[in-house]
């Protein structure tokens, strides 16, 4: 706020969207809807709280089931209820969603006005947040953050692809791959319905590489199988894309995060 840098970063936005620039795609749907209808209007969840010390509380909270539950529960949190303006008398178990509304209220909208209010003076440069205003749908892909899908584009640019021996097989089940990923939308023509692969910023940078046969093992590995210590993916070696296919929609399909439901490259072992 000193050096003013929510204003900057809001008018570096405003100048790189008029000039053709790469879009923000970092705003969640919450700061979205603040910009274009107000903060008065907004409606903060959950996962709007970035402290995850402080979600995990307003979480047991809303998972309370009973009032001497609640009670306990909102007990180690008056100090900050008190600092945040939110310390209310709970006389019944209802009374948590009042109060866990005005944590969210709080943490999300009130605590940051100054900052936003900045952010949204940059925007106006060029006349930008009239636009976004006049057209949210259209500024809404462009301004807030979804998550990726992993396609053949995508891997070609992630991955570096080690090609040291028998180039020319190494080709064709990379080119196996790639026909997975754009002939099946993650799981249009699967057996399984694959949910889509979200992936981060990786580093090292991702490898691709080829299973042969282990000297203790008869046969090589029909699963990929992933190394996340070095971010190192490794196909097997499949000469029917039948059976590659098979075994990739397997492997993806085994891998979910219980939270949700997304699956991940991950795991030290098969995927």
């Amino acid at each position: 706020m000193r050096e003013d840098r929510y204003f900057i970063a809001g008018r570096a936005i405003a100048v790189s969207l008029v000039h053709g620039g790469p879009p923000a795609g970092f705003l969640s749907p919450t700061l979205f809807s603040c910009l274009v209808d107000g903060p008065e209007l907004a409606t903060p969840v959950l996962e709007d709280v970035a402290d995850r010390e402080l979600q995990e509380k307003i979480k047991r909270v809303i998972e309370c089931k009973t009032f001497e539950d609640l009670l306990a529960t909102t007990q180690p949190l008056e100090e900050y209820l008190a600092n945040a303006g939110c310390l209310r008398p709970l006389r019944r178990l209802e009374d948590k969603n009042l109060l866990v509304d005005d944590i969210l209220m709080f943490q999300v909208l009130h605590r940051v006005r100054g900052p936003f209010e900045r952010f949204r003076d940059g925007l106006r440069t060029l006349g930008v947040l009239d636009k976004i205003k006049g057209h949210p749908e259209s500024f809404r892909p462009l301004l807030c953050w979804s998550p990726t899908m992993l396609t053949a584009d995508l891997v070609d640019s992630l991955f570096t692809i080690n090609l040291k021996n028998n180039k020319a097989l190494y080709l064709v089940i990379v080119h196996k791959l790639r026909v997975v990923m754009e002939h099946r939308s993650w799981g249009q023509f699967s057996p399984l319905p694959l949910a889509p692969i979200q992936f981060h910023q990786f580093f090292p940078q991702p490898s691709i590489e080829f299973l042969h046969q282990e000297q203790d093992t008869a046969t090589p590995s029909k699963l990929p199988i992933a190394n996340t210590c070095i971010n190192c993916l490794k196909l097997p070696l499949h000469t029917s894309y039948r059976a590659f296919q098979e075994n990739m929609d397997f492997a993806l399909g085994n891998t979910h995060d219980k939270e949700d439901n997304s699956s991940y490259i991950s795991g030290g072992g098969h995927l």
